[in-house]
């Protein structure tokens, strides 16, 4: 393998290992969301 091959060949992988590192951390730091109770949006229905 020449050394531009490797030189590419480790940038990439560099690129795309530090996006997966990124969206990893985003996602463990993420707040989350409140899910809405589905009992109480069913309180005015009447059968």
């Amino acid at each position: 393998m020449n050394t531009s091959a490797l030189i590419l060949m480790l940038s990439v992988q560099l690129v795309v290992t530090a996006f997966t590192v990124y969206f990893f951390v985003r996602v463990l730091v993420a707040k989350p969301k409140p899910e809405p109770d589905s009992y109480s949006e069913n309180d005015d229905m009447k059968r």
